[in-house]
């Protein structure tokens, strides 16, 4: 019956069309990343003062930036890096969520009250402000990125999940789970999380589109990934004093960063779409 299910939402999710268009870009993006060290023509961070500032050639396909490097190569690479903090950020994110969720809705009371009021204060501040504020304490680098991103994701799943938790804890099956000697531990695993898997599905995708987009101006602002390091946000930071000079410099990695929010995006809302038994039959 479960392989019927995941066959069914599967064929439901190939028929959304924004789902598919969602699907293809993100794994294009996967692609690009895992094979950019043989994809990129040059080393992203080589120097080469004799070929500053180009315009896109068959030799240079975006162009080169103040320093000769190979816009190509770095946005090439910049996916990777944008990729990484975003799935592990949010990977670890949820991973905490799930937890502290589950136990605040599952178990109630004063414990319930205190994380409510974490979530709360957390997911009140806008998410880029945060970020910045982290960042300025514990500098930039692309492990304190990642840290400060996962940190600011884990309100986003915790509440999905504490929802789920106490939408079903009072039901009649998890007093008999309770009544046949299951452990607490073993009711959240078998019976809250299930709950909650498909709205944290939705939200992890779109999670990982809000991260990218956090980190690109992190790095814009010199609080992220540390130059010479590639991220899209320090190229686009790069370029922006040679808006007219050099356009490429600012135009590629710019349609990287909307086409990764796009695909994880569209990917996230055809997800809801088929996954939400609400709009299943619209």
């Amino acid at each position: 019956m479960a392989g019927e299910n995941h066959f069914i939402i599967l064929r439901r999710l190939l028929l959304h069309r924004l789902s598919v268009v969602g699907l293809l870009l993100v794994t294009l993006l996967l692609i690009l990343s895992l094979l950019a060290p043989w994809l990129a023509p040059y080393n992203p961070n080589k120097i080469s003062i004799g070929e500053r500032i180009l315009p896109p050639s068959m030799k240079h396909l975006f162009g080169t930036d103040q320093f000769g490097r190979d816009v190509f190569s770095r946005v090439l690479y910049g996916t990777r890096i944008s990729l990484q903090v975003g799935l592990f950020s949010v990977i670890l994110g949820g991973l905490i969520g799930i937890v502290i969720g589950s136990i605040g809705g599952y178990l109630g009371g004063w414990i319930d009250s205190i994380i409510v009021l974490i979530m709360d204060t957390l997911i009140s501040f806008p998410a880029t402000l945060l970020g910045i504020a982290f960042m300025a304490v514990m500098g930039p680098n692309i492990e304190n990125t990642i840290l400060a991103l996962t940190i600011i994701g884990i309100p986003r799943y915790g509440r999905v999940v504490r929802v789920a938790a106490l939408s079903i804890r009072e039901k009649e099956y998890i007093e008999a789970a309770r009544a046949a000697g299951s452990g607490q531990i073993k009711i959240m695993l078998l019976h809250v999380l299930p709950g909650a898997m498909a709205p944290l599905i939705v939200v992890t995708t779109i999670g990982i589109a809000n991260a990218v987009l956090i980190e690109a101006a992190l790095s814009f602002l010199g609080l992220g990934v540390s130059p010479p390091a590639p991220s899209w946000g320090n190229i686009l930071a790069d370029g922006r004093n040679f808006l007219t000079q050099a356009p490429w410099l600012t135009i590629f990695p710019g349609m990287a960063i909307s086409l990764t929010v796009l695909g994880f995006n569209t990917l996230g809302d055809g997800l809801r779409d088929v996954l939400d038994p609400k709009l299943k039959n619209r």
